[in-house]
């Protein structure tokens, strides 16, 4: 298992319940690939450094995880299209 981290930045055009069912949904992918989810990380609202999709500010979110190494592509295969998400990045961790 190798040690991941899913960032995704959320629309800040949707509610607060809207925008916890996207992060919900996200680690639903992450558990159905055998992922095991660490403490959620959320920064809140951010100004963005450009425009995307008509929006200024959106919703930062770090989901730390633990999964085999084909759980990413995957992962990101499902988060790509979903609704809200403006951005999302997996990023591998380093041993320490």
């Amino acid at each position: 298992m190798n040690k991941y981290e899913l960032a995704l930045v959320v629309s800040s055009k949707i509610d607060d319940e809207a925008r916890a069912a996207v992060v919900e949904k996200a680690k639903g992918y992450i558990t159905r690939y055998e992922g095991t989810i660490g403490e959620v990380e959320e920064w809140g609202k951010k100004k963005l450094a450009y425009e995307i999709q008509d929006e200024r500010e959106a919703f930062y979110y770090f989901i730390p995880f633990e999964a085999p190494a084909t759980a990413p592509a995957e992962i990101e295969r499902h988060v790509r299209i979903m609704d809200h998400v403006l951005r999302y990045l997996v990023v591998r961790q380093d041993e320490q």
